[in-house]
């Protein structure tokens, strides 16, 4: 039920049209550009909080209302009014700041529940294969919604497909433009049903069969207990490293692929082939996952985040010769950095954390995870900015500078990975030698 929790609720119909929805509604970049910003601080404000309510209350509590929450912010976007732009406006707030919710109420209570089931039954050592199979599931299921949602969403392909069934009717952009949000509101109700098949399970029992820990509590618990993992995170080098380096990895590669687009477009692919290179990365995920857990079994921890770091390192720096059509190779490697990364940082956590804490500490891993997105994309839309000062743009398209600053700054994100491992690794070895000194 956790792999089917998160396949359904991760894997969305609407993901490989998400900016242009916004704009067929009716909104603007703007608009577009403030609802994500609320969304982020959403997740932000609410990541650490949610993983210490799922300590003190319980993981499925979380979860149900994760996939609650997800259910009406797809009924919002189902039935958000067109036309007049102000009230749509609002809908789409209410469900980005819904979704926000969701997405920081499932952090860390998923993963909890099932790492606790399996410690339960004597299985924690079994943690990678589930890992491995859910992130191979999942990648299949994205293909499956970034082929369907972007197909739904094409009226004149709609118009075809139907006419090859003899039928004459004609569908409109107004029409389809809700269809992938229809099929993501079914995905809903299997989130739902499969969080309601979902049990506590005490993962430590007593002699006499109760739990050591049972939920309940107030929000000074959860409270304190925010304190008190936070300060066993810093007291615990091996865990704060472990979610430092995934910081570092995660926000820089979450970058790269956001601005995918805009480099595919650079190295002259054509637009209609980037559905299908989405595809492409989510089949990577299928066998990445059980190449990184073969090394887990067999490597120390140090080994894996080097093979991370190589492959990171030879996919962005191979980006930043941006070569025509081959240069979705470069790509593709550094993409597959983002799958071992999620995979290492879950194996090793989950391993080191004890129950009554772990969804907490899985919280302040999303927290850092997102506070390094955010911090990076400010960091580089100001250096965009910088560099656009530096350009004669006289006789040049405003597109033609934003491709030549993109080019020009591109080098700084295998350069910032490279010195970002160089200052954790430095740290890391300046407190073991205090500690054995």
């Amino acid at each position: 039920m956790f792999i089917a929790f998160r396949v359904f609720f991760n894997c969305r119909f609407y993901y490989p049209i998400f900016t242009v929805l916004f704009l067929d509604f009716g909104l603007s970049v703007a608009q577009f550009s403030i609802l994500n910003a609320v969304w982020a601080a959403t997740i932000v404000m609410a990541e650490v909080p949610s993983g210490a309510l799922a300590d003190i209350v319980g993981r499925r509590r979380l979860l149900v209302f994760a996939a609650f929450s997800m259910l009406v912010e797809m009924a919002i976007l189902c039935l958000a009014p067109r036309g007049n732009t102000a009230l749509l406006f609002i809908f789409f707030l209410i469900n980005r700041v819904l979704s926000g919710l969701a997405e920081a109420a499932a952090s860390g209570a998923d993963e909890a529940i099932a790492y606790d089931a399996l410690q339960a039954k004597g299985m924690a050592d079994q943690w990678g294969r589930v890992l491995d199979v859910q992130m191979r599931l999942r990648s299949a299921m994205f293909i499956l919604t970034m082929t369907v949602g972007a197909a739904v969403y094409d009226a004149d392909l709609m118009t075809r497909i139907v006419s090859a069934f003899g039928s004459d009717y004609h569908f409109t952009q107004a029409q389809t433009l809700r269809f992938p949000l229809y099929l993501t509101f079914i995905l809903a109700l299997f989130t739902l049903a499969a969080v309601f098949r979902l049990d506590e399970i005490c993962p430590a029992p007593k002699a006499d069969g109760t739990c050591e820990q049972q939920f309940g509590g107030s929000a000074m618990d959860a409270f304190k207990l925010t304190l008190s993992t936070g300060r066993w995170i810093f007291q615990t080098p091996f865990v704060l490293a472990v979610i430092l380096f995934g910081m570092l990895f995660d926000g820089i590669l979450r970058m790269v692929i956001t601005l995918a687009s805009q480099y595919y477009r650079m190295v002259q692919l054509p637009e209609s082939l980037y559905g299908i290179i989405g595809s492409v990365m989510a089949v990577t995920g299928m066998f990445i996952p059980r190449l990184a857990l073969r090394i887990a079994e067999s490597h120390s921890p140090a080994f894996c985040l080097w093979t991370t770091a190589a492959t990171a390192l030879a996919g962005l720096w191979g980006m930043v010769y941006f070569w025509p059509y081959t240069g979705l190779v470069p790509a593709l490697v550094a993409f597959s950095a983002l799958y071992m990364v999620g995979f290492y940082v879950s194996y090793f956590v989950n391993q080191q954390a004890s129950s009554s804490r772990r969804a907490t500490v899985l919280s302040f891993k999303g927290l850092a995870y997102n506070l390094s997105y955010g911090l990076i994309g400010m960091v580089y839309a100001g250096l965009l900015e910088v560099k656009k000062t530096g350009i004669d743009a006289v006789d040049i398209s405003t597109q033609t500078v934003e491709n030549i600053v993109f080019r020009n700054t591109f080098f700084w994100f295998p350069l910032s990975l490279a010195a970002g491992l160089v200052v954790i690794t430095a740290g890391v070895l300046v407190y073991r030698a205090k500690s054995s000194g």
